[in-house]
């Protein structure tokens, strides 16, 4: 019998903050209300079972999760913004920009593009000998081309859609025309009391991070004095434990075999297994166990930012007919090539040549796009020994793919009489 850590009325809200790292009240007003009257629980929640630090700003009508793991995934962080939804991971050069950005808003939390743009510009100018930051002209002139001047346009662009999408920013115009028209112009109005809440640490001068390996340095700028130690290189029993349960809450699927910890592993044991599905039932969470397998899962989608296996877009699509080949497999656990992965796609194409037009001729490319996709959700994962190949975890033999196919027309039958084999595909992409 499991219990819970959490107040049913908070979890709404934790499964938000889990998310996103942030609740807002023009977003979610009812759950950001719950979350300023518990703020107390909520808060020694997320200390107690997860090691992280909940931060209210009234002022800023915003709380914060602020989320700390050695382990971070490498999917993880801010998407562009795009118009079919969520874009690639952000580039360091947006990441920068992001930066730029909030520190001309906080000396003037109201520019216009064009003034956002030249400052931008000169400071990157004046700090670009000492290769501290890199050249940034948005402008055509004779050492600059218009297409790198269009390319670092789309850069302040991408980097001002982060800043909207989370609230800490706001335009007063379209932001996509600006990256094709030198002239355009716009007002960028900032919120001081957000901006104020942006993550901040000791200089990074101060802290040597030159000289640290980069594997240490979200722990340095984690420090909140100089004189903090950095964390041992042996995390204690108790450490190991909790970065499990992060993962627990955390990641779409844990391998409860990956524990570093001397003896049974920790989910094996009655108490870990206890904690750990308190823990989902907390959150308000779904958990398929498994001895060899966690796979933990968001019935309304407020808890995560896994859309997986929703959408109609080719790639998600492909991902689909990967996993529905993996799981047919006389072997599921046997290793899966992109020659492998490319035959399954060629299949789908031709009984709907239709489909995936876009990747005629690059099946390939849709092959590693389908299977990061599986891996990104804890489904495959990158054989160790051999590239473009990946392994089937114990996640992929829950799933079952079932197909639905329009009705196949008389002359499309075969000559025994029977239709051929239903796509799960769509002509659309």
């Amino acid at each position: 019998m499991t219990g819970r850590r959490l107040d049913p009325d908070l979890s709404p809200a934790a499964r938000i903050l889990n998310a996103t790292g942030r609740l807002r009240a023009e977003f979610h007003p009812e759950e950001y209300r719950t979350a300023l009257k518990g703020r107390e629980r909520l808060t020694a929640f997320f200390h107690d079972e997860l090691g992280w630090t909940l931060e209210v700003s009234e002022t800023a009508s915003l709380i914060r999760l602020h989320k700390r793991r050695a382990d971070v995934p490498s999917d993880r962080g801010p998407r562009l913004q795009r118009a079919r939804g969520d874009g690639p991971l952000a580039s360091k050069k947006v990441l920068i920009c992001c930066a730029l950005i909030c520190e001309q808003l906080w000396r003037r939390s109201r520019m216009s593009l064009q003034e956002l743009l030249q400052a931008i510009a000169q400071t990157c100018a004046t700090e670009e000998d000492e290769r501290t930051l890199p050249p940034f002209p948005v402008v055509l002139a004779e050492d600059v081309s218009k297409q790198q001047a269009r390319s670092n346009r789309l850069c302040l662009v991408d980097a001002l859609k982060l800043l909207v999408a989370e609230g800490t920013a706001t335009v007063d115009d379209d932001l996509d025309r600006v990256v094709d028209d030198e002239e355009a112009n716009l007002v960028v109005t900032a919120s001081r009391e957000r901006l104020a809440t942006k993550f901040s640490s000791l200089s990074p001068l101060l802290l040597g991070l030159a000289s640290l390996p980069p594997e240490q340095h979200a722990a340095a700028l984690s420090r909140a004095t100089l004189s903090d130690s950095a964390e041992s290189d042996v995390p204690s029993l108790d450490e190991r434990r909790v970065r499990l349960m992060r993962r627990i809450a955390d990641d779409p699927a844990t391998d409860p075999v990956d524990d570093p910890t001397e003896g049974s592993p920790y989910l094996h044991t009655p108490a870990g297994r206890e904690r750990a599905l308190d823990l989902i039932t907390s959150f308000g969470y779904i958990a398929t166990v498994r001895r060899d397998w966690w796979e933990v899962t968001d019935r309304d989608g407020t808890g995560t930012g896994i859309e997986f296996p929703h959408g109609r877009r080719t790639e998600r699509q492909a991902s689909l007919a990967l996993l529905a080949a993996i799981v047919r497999r006389t072997d599921p656990a046997a290793p899966l090539s992109t020659a492998e992965a490319v035959e399954v796609l060629e299949l789908a194409r031709r009984d709907r040549p239709r489909w995936a037009a876009a990747y005629a001729g690059r099946l390939p490319v849709l092959a590693r796009v389908a299977a990061a996709e599986l891996t990104n959700v804890g489904l495959l994962r990158p054989d160790p020994h051999r590239g473009g190949t990946w392994l089937s975890t114990p996640g992929a033999r829950l799933w079952h793919v079932k197909v639905h196919s329009p009705p196949v027309p008389a002359a499309a039958r075969t000559d025994a009489g029977s239709a051929v084999q239903p796509s799960l595909l769509t002509d659309e992409d």
